[in-house]
């Protein structure tokens, strides 16, 4: 495998793990977000209270996209990776 090959299979392994992590990342800055305004408007400065709720949004968008993550991974592995060890090159 030469430079330009590995760069650009590098390349497609970022852009997919930014698209596999970007709706749990998305789910978990906006409730919390939404917990953080909420605390600074009501005055109530608990740091355990944003961890719950949190949890409960990233696991329940986990849940909802592991199919899609997956896909994403098995796709990136039979069209670029799979091909390069089997074909050694």
């Amino acid at each position: 495998m030469d430079g330009p090959a590995f760069v650009a299979l590098m390349r497609e392994a970022i852009w997919t793990a930014i698209v596999i992590a970007a709706p749990v990342l998305v789910v978990a800055l906006a409730v919390g977000l939404g917990i953080g305004l909420m605390q600074a408007l009501t005055s109530i400065q608990e740091l355990t209270l944003t961890f719950v709720p949190k949890l409960l949004a990233i696991g329940v968008v986990l849940w909802v996209s592991l199919s899609f993550m997956t896909q994403g991974l098995v796709e990136l592995f039979q069209a670029q990776l799979i091909p390069i060890v089997a074909g050694g090159g």
